[in-house]
């Protein structure tokens, strides 16, 4: 063999080996640690190498009878998004505070091999403050992307449902926030091109009260939303020891006196790390700043916010969604009820576009991500296994699917969240409970669980710290 081809064989052997290596971007070594300000593809990594790539084996029905899928609901996270005004400040405020006084590091750089000086040159030679406050929680591109690429994803896994027959049946409804109507209309769009339409039809229903109930619950809104006391923990961990901890090391990295770094500013300099990711796919500078203990303790603070704001922390914030529950099974019990010849069909999907704030309160409803000990500010240390992680529950473009089967011994519910099979509590024994034992489990909750009882709000009524 000639050293011509020995060579050509030789590149071709080194391509193949670092295939894997070069198909995927640089990552930084915190990304699965930005609650819900994670991307999605930290909780899905094979979306990395193939963005349509569908695992059909997650659909579970029992092997032993004969299923197919008749409806799918699908509760879906906006994408990615711009800072909000409020992150945009704080962000404005590190870049000046940096620019103006982190001069004189004495640390060297966590997340890479270069000094404080060489990270310090990154961030003024290559990083300038681009975000403007008409920004405001808008979608971004890649934010389309992924709501495009999961419609298409969602269309392999339920082809008889996502068709272009069904295409005037499919329900879609959306928050009134930009980003949402956005999201659902770039689901659409992923459709459209899954059915090869080269023109875009839009038709979805904005719908606040099922989208946006928290707002519209007073008990919620005056019992944790407005309760200084009702975020005790998250408080007390921003000015603990593990944070301040995390304060300091970072402060000494950049040269800062203590006091000047607060712990606001602290999160702004680990958010614009993720955002850098989420919006643009880059490994921003000021992800070297942070190693990964860092990045877990400043997680753990996000999650306690959003565990004592409106997940199991407070009775009522789960409670305020009993609306969208509602719905969701009222859906189910139309599109599993046997018709008559006569009867209209039902919808084959019923597409719901939100937020965290939508998915994560219908989470706890469920009973989902209760760990036995809840996180407080003082239990860090025993924390670190607890399911109750936001990165992995609600990144950007979060899922929940409920997807019913007619089966041969009735109608089976299966639950999806990310795409990825999850058991409902007290029925952990099948991927695929027969409906009528999903409906048993959530009894007290589909005959009781009215909105305009539980959201009155008495004063010294319902306490906030009443778990569920």
């Amino acid at each position: 063999m000639s050293s011509g081809v020995l060579l050509a064989a030789l590149c071709l052997l080194l391509t193949r080996l670092s295939g894997s290596s070069l198909s995927v971007p640089d990552i930084p070594h915190i990304a699965a640690y930005f609650g819900t300000k994670t991307r999605y593809e930290e909780v899905n990594p094979h979306l990395l190498r193939d963005v349509f790539s569908v695992n059909k084996s997650v659909l579970k029905p029992p092997p032993t009878e004969r299923c197919s899928p008749v409806h799918l609901t699908a509760v879906i996270r906006h994408g990615s998004r711009y800072p909000t005004v409020k992150n945009i400040r704080r962000i404005q405020k590190l870049s000046e505070l940096v620019r103006r006084e982190a001069t004189r590091g004495s640390g060297g750089s966590a997340g890479g091999s270069t000094g404080t000086a060489g990270w310090l040159q990154d961030i003024h030679s290559r990083w300038e403050m681009w975000y403007t406050e008409d920004m405001d929680g808008q979608l971004v591109t890649k934010g389309r992307e992924e709501l495009r690429q999961l419609a298409r994803r969602l269309s392999v896994l339920f082809p008889s449902l996502l068709s272009e027959d069904n295409m005037r049946r499919i329900s879609l409804r959306s928050s009134s926030k930009h980003r949402c109507v956005s999201s659902v209309e770039a689901f659409q769009e992923g459709l459209q091109q899954h059915w090869r339409h080269t023109e875009v039809q839009y038709g979805h229903q904005v719908d606040d009260e099922l989208m946006r109930f928290f707002e519209r619950c007073r008990g919620y809104v005056e019992g944790v939303e407005k309760n200084r006391t009702a975020l005790l923990e998250v408080e007390k961990f921003k000015h603990g020891e593990e944070m301040d901890g995390v304060r300091r090391k970072i402060a000494e990295r950049l040269g800062l006196p203590h006091h000047r770094l607060t712990p606001d500013l602290v999160e702004a300099a680990f958010f614009l790390c993720s955002y850098e990711l989420s919006i643009k796919s880059l490994h921003s500078p000021w992800c070297f700043l942070f190693e990964e203990d860092d990045a877990k303790v400043l997680e753990y603070k996000s999650d306690l916010k959003q565990y004592w704001k409106r997940s199991h922390g407070h009775v009522i914030s789960s409670l305020s969604s009993c609306p969208l529950f509602h719905h969701v099974f009222r859906t189910l019990d139309k599109a599993g009820r046997p018709r008559r010849s006569t009867d209209a069909a039902p919808e084959p999907a019923s597409i719901l576009m939100g937020h965290a704030e939508t998915i994560l309160p219908l989470l706890s409803l469920l009973g989902l991500y209760k760990d036995q000990t809840p996180p407080k500010a003082d239990n860090y240390r025993t924390q670190h296994g607890r399911s109750f992680r936001t990165s992995l529950i609600v990144p950007y473009a979060a899922n929940v699917l409920f997807v019913l089967y007619d089966c041969q011994r009735g109608p089976r519910l299966q639950l999806l969240i990310n795409e990825s099979p999850v058991r409902f509590p007290g029925l952990e024994e099948e991927d695929a409970p027969l409906y009528r034992d999903v409906r048993a489990t959530y009894r007290h909750l589909l005959d009781g669980c009215d909105f305009h009882r539980e959201c009155e709000w008495r004063s010294g009524g319902r306490g906030p710290n009443t778990e569920l």
